[in-house]
């Protein structure tokens, strides 16, 4: 059975002749009977009575509201792929890291309602892997995270790279090591610290530096949110370690301090960086709004962060 036999069967119901039905659906009328012919020897049943008027026999009348139901569900499926080739969807969804949802993306954002006021923007900030697991599963269109190789190798998967950030030290003004300019990590993991809950990259991160400097991370307490990071930190015991991006309101306040970190600790001379990359699938970037979106980001997220270290 093909689609094309129950239009055929749909024209010929409602025109009440087959010349008609040929006409409506602008083929011959012998492709139409031969159509027709072709239905009746799949349903092993007669669909017209053969006369002057094309009349429905009951198998007929028993087909014709699941052959309007299919084809109009054809018909819709068509047309809301069409707008969504066209640009015309609802709504498109983005996953963030909570820096980037406070900091750099809502300029982004702003430009993205202007250009395109009809699609309702929906952006959730999520930790780096839950972001991922979210996009793999189709639930956003777009993820902004802390790169994972390990969940963004998938074939489907188009990964941008937007930039690269220290990660500083966050500690109450009066803490014992605001007195250094670049804290040593000697002295640093003597301090019990503030950490991100599992599922978050910064943890992981983290994690992974102590164990390749032989370390014990005292992790005392973990959350979720930047103002939780500040609001503990600022009680002067505990310390965290955030990326650049996360610190920008902790700059501005006076009871709290923001230092680098001393990079000299490992024979390979690292530093202590995240890489936040831009995550979508092949299929996705040929969409309007969402081609639209990467490309803002691709084009204001960079310079802004230059702006914001050359300031700071």
């Amino acid at each position: 059975m093909r689609l094309e036999q129950l239009q055929a069967f749909l024209a010929i119901a409602q025109t009440g002749s087959f010349q008609k039905a040929a006409g409506k659906c602008g083929v011959t009328q012998s492709t139409i009977s031969r159509q027709i012919q072709s239905l009746e020897a799949d349903l092993g049943v007669e669909l017209f009575h053969r006369t002057n008027h094309a009349k429905l026999t009951l198998g007929g009348e028993r087909l014709l509201p699941r052959a309007r139901k299919i084809c109009q569900e054809w018909e819709t499926a068509t047309q809301e792929l069409a707008d969504l080739i066209a640009g015309k969807q609802p709504e498109l969804c983005i996953a963030a890291i909570h820096s980037l949802c406070g900091s750099y993306l809502p300029p982004v954002l702003q430009k993205f309602c202007r250009d395109f006021p009809e699609v309702q923007l929906r952006v959730t900030s999520l930790g780096s892997d839950r972001a991922l697991k979210v996009l793999k599963d189709g639930l956003v269109d777009l993820a902004i995270v802390m790169n994972n190789r390990f969940l963004t190798t998938a074939r489907e998967m188009v990964v941008e790279v937007l930039y690269d950030e220290p990660i500083e030290l966050l500690i109450a003004a009066n803490h014992p090591l605001a007195q250094y300019e670049r804290v040593p990590w000697s002295e640093l993991v003597r301090y019990p610290q503030v950490v991100f809950k599992d599922g978050y990259g910064m943890q992981r991160l983290v994690q992974d530096k102590f164990e390749r400097l032989e370390a014990t991370l005292q992790a005392a307490l973990e959350v979720n949110t930047l103002d939780a990071f500040r609001g503990v930190v600022r009680q002067g015991e505990l310390i965290a370690l955030l990326p650049t991006s996360a610190l920008l309101e902790a700059r501005l306040d006076p009871t709290l301090a923001v230092r680098p970190l001393a990079n000299n600790v490992l024979p390979d001379n690292s530093g202590l960086t995240r890489r936040v990359v831009m995550v979508t699938t092949h299929d996705r970037l040929q969409i309007p709004p969402i081609k639209h979106f990467w490309q803002l980001v691709k084009e204001n997220i960079p310079p802004l962060i230059e702006q914001q270290r050359s300031a700071s």
